[in-house]
């Protein structure tokens, strides 16, 4: 019987040449991460082994969920995520962005095991690693030994077939799977998005997807990697980075999903949860307060491109906030280099530094019965300000359109 990717990661990370779902393994790291969220439970968890970080150069200290400091105690786990950083010789991110982002533009590859404090780690999937979120003093255990047990999760075929609509994003793809599965419809397992059409998403479009597959439950988000990912890698000067696995054609999956791209219409969650999801039309005419395009869902470059054709030449509408983040400092950069930044200023958008910003609350955040639609990936009560207010998800262009109309909007209607 063949292997999937997920299979084949963890064969080789665990240095077994034979690993099927359901086994346990315990496989070495390529790389860990955690971020002032819950950073502080890492630390102080890791400080009690008394023991030093098992590798330096592999283990990264990022700021991002509460950056600038918004409250005491942010500038108090800020000292003190810094300090740990600097007495343990570890990266420091300080105000590059979101720790997601961040970690695939500068640390992690193809075939790596990677693991985070933080749910949506998964992200990195996008370009064929295994990556995870854990809790905090596994976190610390790992910090320490360079090594993490899993169990082998099965996985779930999901086989992207179609071209996608004008209109229709990858987010609007992954919110439909979500919708349909279930918000514990694929608890421990992964989802690995394949197919001929698989290879029609863009990389910014897998990390989407990705990134949002722990909404599901599953432990992991995957796409074996290609020639855009290869691409990818050139660009960040690591093509030679890495190892490209695939599973075998006689793979054995749990289940198997298959999505007509072709057949997805733009599509929203409502509140208080992510598998609450309709279409965009179904709940259309909504009034909304802000709007939010950024987070390490929709903040990169090819989100905000999507965001400046729609707002230009045209205003925010006047009863209500649109704020904008990039995922990291490099994507601030480069859309400020394509004339992004201006046109989001001139239509009246409020742009932040590169953070988690409105999506953890840290920035936007929202009074008692105030509606938000942002292209983030919680919807949570509460996650965002008072627990009266309700946020929907959507594409960035859905939220870019329904900013200039001021209640939620199906883009497809949008005169141009």
């Amino acid at each position: 019987m063949g292997k999937t990717i997920v299979e084949k990661i963890l064969g080789r990370a665990s240095g077994k040449e034979n690993v099927s779902a359901g086994e346990i393994v315990n496989a070495k790291i390529s790389f860990l991460m955690t971020n002032d969220a819950v950073g502080e439970l890492t630390v102080k968890a890791f400080e009690e082994l008394g023991t030093e970080v098992w590798d330096r150069e592999r283990v990264a200290v990022i700021l991002d969920h509460f950056v600038p400091a918004t409250t005491e105690n942010a500038a108090r786990v800020h000292s003190l995520l810094r300090a740990f950083a600097k007495k343990n010789g570890t990266h420091l991110l300080d105000q590059e962005g979101v720790c997601h982002q961040v970690m695939i533009e500068k640390f992690v590859v193809p075939g790596d095991v990677v693991i985070g404090t933080d749910s949506h780690t998964c992200t990195y999937g996008g370009i064929g690693a295994f990556a995870t979120g854990i809790g905090s003093t596994d976190g610390a255990a790992a910090m320490a030994t360079g090594e993490l047990w899993f169990k082998v999760p099965e996985t779930i075929n999901i086989e992207l077939s179609g071209t996608l609509k004008e209109h229709v994003y990858p987010k609007d793809v992954i919110l439909k799977i979500i919708g349909d599965l279930g918000a514990d419809g694929a608890t421990y397992k992964a989802l690995q998005f394949s197919g001929k059409s698989a290879k029609t998403i863009t990389n910014a479009g897998r990390f989407t997807m990705c990134n949002m597959a722990i909404e599901a439950g599953a432990k992991v988000g995957i796409f074996e990697p290609d020639e855009i990912t290869q691409k990818f890698l050139k660009e960040r000067g690591k093509e030679d980075g890495g190892e490209f696995f695939e599973s075998d054609l006689d793979a054995e999956y749990c289940d198997f999903i298959p999505i007509n791209l072709q057949e997805i219409e733009p599509k929203i969650a409502c509140p208080w949860s992510v598998d609450n999801v309709k279409p965009v039309a179904e709940v259309e005419g909504i009034e909304i307060n802000q709007a939010f395009a950024g987070s390490c869902t929709n903040g990169r470059l090819e989100d905000l491109e999507v965001v400046a054709k729609i707002l230009k030449g045209k205003k925010v509408n006047p009863d209500i906030r649109f704020l904008i983040a990039p995922a990291s400092r490099k994507v601030y950069q480069q859309a400020l280099k394509a004339g992004f930044i201006n046109v989001f200023l001139e239509a009246g958008v409020t742009v932040c530094n590169p953070s988690c910003s409105a999506c953890f609350g840290g920035q936007g955040t929202l009074w008692k019965d105030e509606v938000c639609i942002g292209s983030h990936n919680r919807n949570f009560r509460a996650r965002m300000g008072h627990k009266d207010s309700k946020v929907y998800l959507a594409s960035p262009e859905t939220v870019a359109v329904s900013a200039i109309t001021g209640k939620i909007t199906d883009p497809r209607r949008l005169k141009k």
